[in-house]
């Protein structure tokens, strides 16, 4: 009787030792740290909002997504269906739409990816305005935008067309486009 709970015993000890062994080998554990992949993001956000307020206490220019999703590694901020908009005290505001976009770190820059639309609707002394391009580059703190690719200028009647555009949309506005410029223009 002896023997055979003396085998148990070995029998339960070699497979204890087993089960010791096997779980060495599958666990690899590095001090309690996590390690957490390259560019992977630390926290999103549906809805997302952004107000800013200038000196005076009005509002300044206001970003908001359908979702942000911020990496830790290098700040930035990625964003789905960016919708920028600057106002202004005595004029229509500038509406831009994006596909998506990317908020730098400090918040300086915003690369618009994708179709990009600024609109500026009509108002006292301004005539409607609607800029249709593709990958811009915004500076939200001094109300800049500026893009290398084609870009298309619509003010009904008239439609102006050129590669690449730098835009002021503080007053006074400044527009220009760089390159091969074309335009139809009718007068009354």
């Amino acid at each position: 009787m002896r023997l055979r709970h003396l085998r148990i015993h070995v029998y339960l000890g070699v497979l204890a030792l087993l089960s010791w062994g096997l779980v060495r080998l599958t666990v690899t554990e590095e001090g309690g740290v996590m390690v957490v992949p390259p560019h992977s993001p630390d926290y999103f956000s549906v809805g997302y909002r952004k107000w800013e307020m200038g000196e005076d206490g009005l509002l300044k220019n206001q970003l908001t997504a359908d979702r942000m999703t911020h990496y830790s590694d290098d700040g930035t901020t990625h964003l789905d269906k960016p919708l920028m908009i600057f106002h202004n005290e005595t004029a229509p505001s500038w509406v831009i739409n994006a596909e998506a976009g990317i908020l730098s770190a400090d918040g300086k820059d915003l690369q618009l990816n994708g179709k990009v639309k600024v609109e500026r609707a009509a108002g006292k002394g301004v005539k409607p305005l609607l800029i249709n391009t593709s990958n811009a580059r915004v500076k939200p703190e001094t109300h800049y935008a500026e893009t290398d690719e084609w870009a298309e200028l619509i003010s009904p009647p008239n439609r102006t067309v050129g590669v690449g555009m730098k835009l002021v949309f503080e007053q006074p506005v400044h527009l220009q486009l760089l390159s091969k410029v074309q335009g139809k223009y009718e007068t009354k």
